[in-house]
């Protein structure tokens, strides 16, 4: 059965998260690549994150959708995860991206570097770590984003920058960038 056209009752919801999906749908298919590192699971993950969304939107569209949808997508990966209980499977590349800066080349050699080597850390590093440098999360947010307490945040963290540090991968990137 086919829903009635929206004729803008009820606040135009429809055409609200039509706006909102065009604008958003991108980044919290990054969000999703960066935890799956695949793909056709990232697009997964977004279209059910998107659905749920669209079916709360009437409660939250005067209030943070994004933030409510981003919510909702590291919920919906934790659940695969944990139903799948199974080993990451690796992709052997990373999707093409137009790059921006001086060098296509460079940021692709770096992006890669970055990818393999948050691939190396474990499911809740990974995570933590994308909420924070990538979603720009503080400790609380992030903590409240996984629904795990601030001190699991904050050992994962450093479990993962310790990683991170030594990893053979981002060494010539911290020396390219001046960073110790």
């Amino acid at each position: 059965m086919r829903r009635p056209a929206d004729d803008g009752g009820a606040g135009g919801h429809d055409a609200q998260f039509a706006a909102f999906m065009r604008g958003n749908a991108h980044r919290l298919y990054r969000v999703a690549y960066l935890l799956t590192y695949d793909a056709g699971e990232a697009e997964e993950l977004t279209q059910h994150a998107l659905v749920r969304t669209y079916t709360a939107w009437p409660r939250i569209v005067d209030g943070d959708g994004y933030g409510y949808a981003r919510r909702v997508l590291v919920n919906l990966h934790s659940d695969w995860w944990r139903r799948r209980l199974r080993r990451e499977r690796l992709t052997p590349q990373v999707p093409e991206r137009r790059a921006e800066g001086p060098d296509p080349a460079e940021a692709a050699v770096a992006r890669t570097s970055v990818v393999r080597a948050l691939q190396q850390l474990s499911r809740r590093e990974r995570a933590v770590v994308v909420c924070r440098y990538y979603l720009d999360l503080t400790e609380q947010q992030t903590a409240d984003e996984l629904g795990v307490a601030l001190g699991t945040v904050k050992s994962a963290h450093a479990r993962a920058l310790r990683k991170l540090r030594v990893d053979p991968r981002l060494t010539p990137l911290a020396q390219t960038k001046g960073v110790s």
